[in-house]
């Protein structure tokens, strides 16, 4: 059967329609919907005093590495923060945090009632107690037989505040430094006749250093126990919440067990 130029026409109108009508389907089916863009993750700024190994120190890249680097990047990660480290020189530290130039600061800092005034602190993240390092022919059994030596500290510490208690605050027979490390290289040269320090500093040194003729000497009457915290700005209930949650995780985990087993050879 023939088909009239009418009919023609039309047909050729109608498949025009469906095949338009087919592409605007398909061309529609393959708009992907506007995606809503990813929360960025915020950074804070942590402030370390890299001059305290094996808690914090620089490598020869001079990134922090150490003990406290390691807990404080498990801690984030589990809270789903970033952070920045930034070596912070111990003398400042504090007025750093203080002024908003660090978000938070690790440093092997021991909680005490003096510095609860003026920041704030995570849950403790490491028992430490002093140790006093001598020479080892020295005659020094406890923390009483340092009285009428010369004795080296690094300042601002824990050893700084007991050594004033046991020898007066303005004796000249304390001498101060800006790190232990340099402490106990004023006992080595012989400067001085003993120096208090943290535990884990101290134990690393001496491991690291076994030629100097040294040895630790533990006073449990005389050190109580001490507690080192991740601080953060007085108030800042938020930032501490997540440094809180983050630690609760990695010791809940693991994580922590690891890190000490790491850096001190030993399980926690």
């Amino acid at each position: 059967m023939k088909l009239s130029r009418r009919n023609l026409v039309l047909g050729a109108l109608l498949s025009a329609f469906v095949l338009t009508g087919c592409g605007k389907k398909e061309e529609a089916a393959n708009v992907q919907a506007p995606t809503t863009p990813a929360a960025e993750v915020k950074e804070y700024v942590v402030g370390t005093d890299a001059a305290y190994a094996p808690f914090e120190f620089e490598n020869d890249q001079k990134q922090a590495e150490g003990f406290d680097i390691d807990v404080v990047t498990a801690i984030a990660d589990k809270a789903g923060i970033k952070v920045k480290f930034i070596n912070t020189p111990w003398e400042g530290i504090f007025a750093s945090l203080n002024n908003g130039d660090r978000d938070a600061l690790v440093s092997a800092i021991t909680i005490t009632d003096e510095r609860k005034a003026s920041m704030d602190f995570s849950e403790p993240y490491f028992e430490a107690r002093q140790l006093i390092v001598v020479a080892k022919d020295a005659k020094v059994a406890k923390f009483g037989d340092l009285k009428g030596m010369k004795v080296a500290v690094q300042t601002g510490t824990t050893g700084d505040e007991l050594v004033q208690k046991l020898l007066g605050k303005t004796s000249a027979d304390i001498k101060r430094f800006e790190s232990t490390p340099l402490a106990l290289k004023e006992l080595e040269s012989g400067g001085v006749q003993a120096v208090v320090a943290d535990n884990g500093v101290v134990i690393n040194y001496l491991k690291n250093n076994a030629d100097k003729g040294l040895i630790s000497v533990e006073d449990k009457d005389s050190f109580h126990p001490e507690y080192y915290g991740v601080a953060v700005k007085k108030g800042n209930a938020e930032l501490l919440g997540k440094v809180n949650e983050g630690l609760k995780a990695i010791k809940a985990d693991g994580t922590y067990d690891k890190i000490y087993a790491k850096w001190f050879g030993e399980n926690k």
